[in-house]
């Protein structure tokens, strides 16, 4: 299941896919989609997001980090139809209509949040969070404290921006009395907030390199490489620990994007590659899956306990009964 499946589009249509998964099916109720970040790559959970809609599958919560809750958020406000609406969006942004330079408020970012509220107006939302048609969670970090906020009530558009607020690059948004910074920083797929929100199983979509078993490397020596090191080590722990965690508990399916090749991360000319490629590795994945209890369901990952030593590995799904 490993490997890009090119840049055209090539997403199946309902009918062409099987709309009834056994695996979705089976999940115990209530069932939370968790929306990991990663910037440009989000454009894979579209991908994803249509592998779910063509097997008719609504969640009962969406909780989503960074751009995860940017893309969660609209799956929450249509769901059932909020691919194909994500997928034109990104594929025809660019980088200047997300991380616009200039006209700064103050000296607390490089870019100006401007460009991502006028996406958020674009996506129609509601005003408030309670008025979702999903019941909705944005995940983001007090700057002041380090605690990570849930952001489930109130106003919708200063949720996102504070979901979205990478340190440095995006203003923090004040919120409640409370400076509020991008949700990645301190969970990056927000499983742990799923299960806290009462949820009986988990559908995970998350990208990038982090989301793969970790390769032995010839450490880096060069400054950039060395901090991008760091980065991928740290969040690709932060994740493993978490999921572990939860899986141990309720059934957590982790879904694949087929992506070995990420862009830059201020790439967006690989939206169309990134969606295709997600698309028939989630789609191939959910018709494979079968459920059997609480336990890590994924492919290429480890072993959920050490009785699946020796079971299925590498192109396989893997999940263990508790």
């Amino acid at each position: 299941m490993r490997g890009d499946e090119g840049t055209r589009s090539s997403l199946p249509s309902r009918a062409d896919n099987g709309s009834n998964s056994a695996g979705l099916r089976a999940l115990p109720r209530p069932v939370a989609v968790v929306v990991g970040g990663g910037g440009v790559l989000g454009a894979a959970h579209v991908g994803i997001g249509h592998a779910l809609e063509q097997r008719e599958f609504v969640p009962d919560l969406i909780i989503g980090t960074s751009v995860g809750a940017l893309n969660g958020a609209v799956a929450a406000a249509h769901p059932g139809e909020a691919a194909p609406w994500l997928d034109r969006v990104w594929t025809h942004l660019r980088r200047r209509e997300v991380f616009p330079l200039g006209y700064l408020p103050s000296r607390a970012s490089i870019c100006t949040d401007r460009g991502l509220r006028m996406l958020i107006t674009r996506a129609v939302l509601p005003s408030r969070i309670e008025q979702l048609e999903v019941p909705f969670t944005a995940v983001a970090m007090d700057l002041a404290t380090g605690a990570q906020v849930l952001l489930d009530h109130g106003d919708l558009e200063s949720a996102l921006l504070a979901s979205a607020a990478i340190p440095g690059v995006l203003p923090p948004v004040d919120r409640e009395g409370r400076t509020l910074v991008d949700g990645g920083v301190i969970a990056y797929v927000p499983v742990l907030a799923a299960q806290q929100a009462g949820a009986a199983s988990v559908v995970v979509l998350m990208t990038g390199p982090e989301s793969w078993p970790l390769r032995p490397t010839i450490p880096p020596r060069r400054a950039g490489a060395v901090a991008a090191r760091a980065r991928l080590l740290l969040w690709h722990h932060q994740i493993e620990r978490d999921l572990h965690e939860v899986s141990k508990q309720i059934p957590t399916v982790v879904l694949p994007t087929g992506i070995e090749t990420w862009p830059a991360p201020w790439d967006f000319g690989h939206s169309q590659r990134l969606i295709n490629t997600a698309s028939l590795a989630a789609g191939r994945f959910l018709d494979e899956l079968r459920i059997s209890g609480p336990g890590l369901y994924r492919v290429d990952g480890p072993p959920a306990t050490s009785a699946d030593l020796g079971k299925a590995r590498a192109a396989s799904v893997s999940g263990v009964g508790r």
